[in-house]
């Protein structure tokens, strides 16, 4: 059972990371984000995969559609379906939608991504810690995800500025640590 307190703080410390992010301007916030993009196009995880699960930016989280253009990786997207995600294809130029988060993703007939064909998953993060653990925004849909049993092991980078990179955030028993975070000036790799 979760601890009353751990979900305060954490109600409390994402609200704090988030009024941070949001105060950037846009010029520091397409500098840090293109700083991530860069930094990201120049690792081994990135580099090695062929499919790669990302996200639009939403709320001034780290912008990486600059790397959307790149053709020779094949990118997925996330539905929201229930309490679920879904991931499916898209490539610049195809419409979106606008689900009821007021988050863009693909249409529901764009091509589904199964499990098996994902080498890198791109998480979107309000802040991650020194051991790899993510604060989410409390809907717990990337932690069903990567608590499934086809999801396990995959890679998975938390996206954050470096501002939210902290040395540890609250955790409960189900949370599973990343493999790596990135932040507009480090490459952080867990374990």
């Amino acid at each position: 059972m979760e601890n009353v307190n751990d979900q305060l703080s954490k109600v409390k410390l994402r609200r704090t990371l988030l009024k941070t992010r949001q105060s950037m301007s846009v010029k520091e916030w397409r500098e840090k984000s293109d700083r991530i993009c860069t930094l990201l196009q120049a690792s081994t995880l990135f580099t090695q995969a062929k499919t790669i699960l990302a996200y639009f930016s939403f709320r001034q989280e780290p912008d990486l559609s600059p790397l959307f253009l790149n053709h020779q990786y094949r990118w997925g997207f996330p539905r929201c379906i229930g309490q679920s995600l879904h991931w499916h294809s898209w490539q610049p130029g195809e419409s979106l939608q606008i689900n009821s988060y007021g988050i863009q993703e693909p249409h529901a007939h764009a091509p589904r991504i199964d499990p098996h064909e994902v080498d890198l998953i791109l998480v979107p993060s309000v802040a991650c810690d020194q051991r790899g653990y993510r604060l989410g925004y409390g809907g717990g849909y990337y932690d069903r995800l990567l608590s499934s049993s086809e999801w396990t092991n995959k890679p998975t980078v938390g996206m954050i500025f470096d501002s939210a990179y902290l040395p540890q955030l609250p955790t409960q028993a189900w949370d599973k640590p990343l493999q790596a975070v990135f932040t507009e000036i480090r490459l952080v790799e867990i374990g």
